[in-house]
């Protein structure tokens, strides 16, 4: 079995390029925003938790968000591997993980981030926004906020992940399947 994790800021585009990714490599996707909305709608305890920190436009603490994910992964030993989308989130998520991984004899083989300048962004979350229901997708200042959070807290795991030579970017400006034809590429080479 194998892991891979798609990076990049809210809106950058990693839930519609899991969905490719998914079908060609034989993945499971784990979205963590799913996971997120899965216990939410269902009032779950950890859901709950997670809720109040949302709400804020605010990352769900570490420990919340490794317990969901442990969860996701026990149900999911099925396929080829995992695609993880929105975790890690900071440098704990990411040793947890890779002890995760490790205990489950899953082979990390790396991190993808998909960049995207933060003004194109906002406007897809904006538009998203209109159709997918999420309050926090049609709140400009959360929306903001979410990408200061990701500024302060997330941004540094791409220095954790590329000093373990397990980070490559991937331009994420142009159509749907330019996007997804670079990512095939790196993929394709790391495996």
């Amino acid at each position: 079995m194998i892991a891979i994790v798609l990076f990049g800021k809210p809106g950058a585009g990693k839930g519609t390029q899991a969905e490719f990714l998914k079908e060609r490599y034989n993945l499971t996707h784990i979205s963590t925003g799913d996971v997120f909305r899965y216990n939410l709608k269902n009032s779950t305890e950890l859901g709950n938790k997670a809720k109040v920190f949302m709400d804020k436009g605010e990352l769900v603490p570490d420990s919340i968000t490794i317990d969901m994910l442990a969860d996701e992964v026990a149900k999911n030993m099925d396929k080829a591997g995992f695609l993880f989308d929105g975790f890690p989130r900071t440098i704990k998520q990411a040793e947890a993980l890779g002890e995760l991984l490790t205990s489950k004899g899953i082979k990390f083989i790396g991190t993808i981030g998909i960049d995207a300048d933060d003004e194109v962004l906002v406007e897809r979350i904006l538009e998203r926004g209109k159709t997918s229901g999420r309050i926090d997708d049609q709140d400009e200042d959360k929306i903001r906020n979410r990408y200061q959070e990701y500024n302060e807290k997330t941004a540094p795991l791409i220095d954790y992940y590329t000093k373990e030579n397990k980070y490559t970017a991937v331009n994420g400006i142009g159509d749907i399947q330019e996007v997804t034809l670079r990512l095939n590429n790196v993929i394709d080479g790391i495996i």
